[in-house]
């Protein structure tokens, strides 16, 4: 386990890479939501980490766990529509997981708690084209890749970014059944998922984090059996619920 300031420095890195990427990717998101949702998605997560910014900016003697936490509450009071509760609410939710420390096990544990708590709030299955899309094959990956294959996190991280983006494009084919891109129907087909993609940055640059403080060595990006479906699954009856 790593002192608790070299932790804080390393979620410290991650929140500001992260915030670089989503003010970078800004438009890029906007375009991708403009298709299918309300053209604000690249808007509302630049703003999110920006506060973020602001509001870990001083917390110098805050533990990995706390620093998290704020990230999520930051999120949940600054960025509308369903993107804050869903991305806000996981991460505070799973902060707890990181209480005794950044390891291999509790950053499981975390990625899985993060998962269970947007399926939870979205409602939303794999299939739907949502974020969920991205973020499941990237939380089993690395589960499987930690608990099975014994890999070191950082080459567990670079297979999880493969599988992540694996889900992104999975998403371009297949038809919305969860939120306001549902509502376009098969309209919706061709259109890569905003919420999908912003996930796949967030995943990346806590991969480009870990390499920063742990080193890449000869890290095998591609990821094995990657939980992506391989055809679209039978639509769900019920309304329309949240996504990205």
């Amino acid at each position: 386990m790593a002192d608790t300031a070299t932790e804080r420095d390393a979620v410290r890195s991650a929140i500001e890479n992260v915030a670089a990427r989503m003010a970078d990717e800004k438009e890029y998101l906007t375009d991708l939501d403009s298709a299918i949702g309300d053209a604000d998605h690249g808007a509302n997560m630049d703003r999110g980490f920006r506060a973020v910014l602001e509001k870990t900016d001083g917390m110098d003697e805050a533990d990995a766990a706390d620093l998290v936490k704020t990230v999520g509450v930051t999120l949940i009071s600054e960025v509308g529509g369903a993107a804050g509760p869903l991305y806000g609410g996981s991460f505070m939710s799973a902060s707890a997981e990181l209480s005794d420390g950044v390891t291999a096990e509790s950053t499981v544990a975390f990625a899985e708690a993060f998962l269970e708590k947007v399926q939870d709030r979205g409602d939303a299955p794999v299939g739907a084209k949502t974020m969920v899309d991205a973020l499941t094959p990237a939380v089993h990956t690395y589960k499987k890749s930690i608990e099975e294959d014994d890999l070191e996190p950082v080459e567990a991280l670079t297979k999880a970014v493969d599988a992540c983006e694996r889900g992104v494009n999975f998403t371009t084919p297949i038809r919305a059944k969860k939120g306001r891109a549902s509502y376009l129907g098969w309209r919706s087909v061709g259109h890569q998922d905003p919420g999908a993609t912003s996930t796949l940055f967030i995943v990346e640059e806590i991969q480009d984090t870990a390499v920063e403080y742990l080193g890449d060595g000869d890290l095998e990006a591609d990821a094995e059996s990657p939980t992506v479906p391989d055809e679209e699954p039978t639509p769900e009856d019920g309304e329309p619920g949240a996504s990205e």
